[in-house]
């Protein structure tokens, strides 16, 4: 299983990055894919979570209304847009992905983790 992550960058707080999760290697579609990302000196902390069937999510507090996770199916590809950035969204974000039904929100319940991408927020 590989999961390639991409589009961090340097933004100015108020705007806009898409970040990219490309995956291969999961059979079937009894998965779900997290964002998480960890600051330094921090701890990682869990973003957005989709159901790869369904396409149920969820969304941290602290990114409500601001993020947006996605997929493409057929591009076996999951997305985060990430809208008024602010400068604590500064961070590397990786993406995950594990087997089974039920959503978890805990970086330990991932199995598969890609590379990260550095998201950096100037204020």
């Amino acid at each position: 299983v590989q999961l390639q992550a991409s589009g961090g960058g340097l933004v100015q707080a108020g705007g806009s990055l898409r970040l990219s999760c490309a995956v291969s290697g999961l059979t079937g579609s009894n998965y779900q894919m997290a964002w998480f990302r960890q600051a330094p000196g921090k701890e990682r902390e869990f973003v957005a979570k989709i159901k790869w069937s369904g396409g149920s999510s969820g969304l941290a507090d602290s990114v409500k209304g601001r993020f947006t996770i996605s997929k493409d199916t057929a591009k076996k590809t999951m997305y985060l847009q990430m809208d008024r950035l602010k400068f604590e969204d500064t961070a590397v974000y990786y993406c995950a992905a594990r087997y089974g039904s039920i959503t978890r929100s805990y970086a330990g319940d991932y199995t598969y983790w890609g590379q990260g991408t550095q998201v950096t927020v100037s204020s």
